[in-house]
């Protein structure tokens, strides 16, 4: 599939396949090193799940540094896995500023950190919803909630692009670094309004583009699971959300990167699936200053 088109049905299963596959190493790893707590589902207590690797990157520590990295204080992480498994790409639940009463929704919810911090920031009174269409996941995220003793969290099974929620259910969206990774974006933004309570806010990081980037790069499978390929223009990003019923949109840029956060990702990405020719020096060259982390606000009226 070098520099093809992959259909809307292989981007999800490539997304899926790497999510689980990160999902099922961090659960192995987790439990050699400690025994599940007292009433956690018999399942989660016997299949391991995972692979590294971010959502921005390749798989191990290093391919995730340049933008997974720095993003949380260490004494704020309610779970050493959950920390493990965060694969994005800034910190939501600041941009959010939560509240105790609040009902809060992340979308693609992962190993569930941003849900766990959420949740303790909308105590009490409030509530915590983490989305995410990875079983393997979801066992990770409830394995740490328990380690965390965090009970008002809520982890759904699902897609963003069909929440599993009311209309008008919760006050604020938050997501990190997933929707880029989603190939229709117009309905998950639908679906973030709809759910929203008027007054709401969209509350969101994400990679973003801030040039096109070459054609042929759209259907490199890395490229997708690592975020970029199918992240969208900053201006696109506004524009959509404007179409969705959201005012007040804006991106602002976090965290941008240079040729040596590049080169350490090109290192790691699959060079069998690069258009054919393509060099990563070349790849570098053709993603120098074309996309960057990014929080993203909105709010519905």
């Amino acid at each position: 599939m070098a520099g093809g088109q992959m259909s809307d049905e292989q981007v999800r299963e490539a997304v899926r396949e790497r999510y689980a596959a990160a999902a099922t190493n961090l659960l192995t790893e987790s439990r050699q090193d400690r025994t599940p707590p007292e009433g956690l589902p018999h399942a989660a207590a016997q299949d391991g799940c995972c692979g590294g690797g971010g959502c921005c990157g390749g798989s191990g520590a290093e391919a995730v540094d340049p933008i997974s990295s720095g993003l949380y204080d260490a004494g704020e992480v309610p779970s050493a896995t959950a920390l493990a498994a965060s694969l994005g790409c800034g910190n939501p639940t600041v941009l959010a500023e939560l509240r105790p009463g609040q009902d809060v929704l992340d979308l693609g919810s992962g190993g569930g950190l941003d849900v766990l911090l959420s949740a303790r920031r909308v105590a009490p009174g409030g509530t915590a919803y983490g989305l995410d269409m990875t079983t393997e996941m979801l066992e990770l995220a409830r394995l740490n909630q328990a380690e965390a003793g965090i009970e008002n969290a809520t982890f759904l099974h699902g897609a963003i692009e069909a929440v599993p929620l009311p209309d008008a259910s919760v006050d604020v969206v938050i997501s990190n670094c997933v929707i880029n990774l989603s190939t229709d974006k117009d309905a998950v933004l639908r679906e973030a309004f709809r759910v929203l309570r008027p007054g709401g806010r969209f509350a969101v990081s994400d990679i973003v583009l801030l040039r096109d980037i070459p054609e042929q790069l759209r259907g490199v499978v890395a490229l997708w699971t690592g975020c970029i390929s199918g992240a969208l223009l900053d201006r696109e990003y506004v524009d959509k959300l404007t179409s969705a019923g959201f005012d007040d949109a804006e991106v602002e840029v976090s965290r941008g990167y240079g040729r040596d956060d590049l080169s350490g990702m090109a290192e790691v990405t699959d060079v069998a699936g690069l258009p054919d020719g393509m060099s990563l020096p070349e790849l570098v060259e053709a993603l120098d200053g074309a996309f960057a982390s990014a929080f993203v606000r909105a709010g519905k009226p």
